[in-house]
């Protein structure tokens, strides 16, 4: 299961080892509504190698900001504190999978 990435506890998440894997969206973005559900499945199948959390930009503006997030949905890849990657829109599940597992 995915974390939720709060203004309270983002420090603490982007601290962790590994890969983190934040999926940043908002509940008015239908492609979101679309890769929810790729992003679940994701996050139970890396559970214990890779992070994934998702990140609504609507509660957490700064977060977003910091991270440059112009569309969404996009999903940001990082890697021991530093960002290695990103993808914006709706990606096929083996597509995404594919960029996990080229960083873990």
């Amino acid at each position: 299961m995915e974390k939720v990435i709060t203004n309270t506890n983002y420090q603490e998440i982007l601290a962790g080892p590994g890969l983190l894997v934040i999926d940043f969206w908002a509940t008015w973005c239908g492609p979101c509504r679309i890769l929810a559900p790729t992003v679940d499945e994701l996050a139970n199948e890396y559970a214990g190698r890779a992070t994934v959390a998702k990140c609504n930009v609507d509660d957490c503006e700064e977060i977003a900001a910091q991270f440059g997030i112009r569309n969404i949905p996009t999903l940001v890849f990082v890697k021991n504190g530093a960002i290695v990657d990103r993808t914006v829109g709706v990606l096929p599940k083996q597509d995404i999978a594919a960029k996990i597992e080229q960083y873990l």
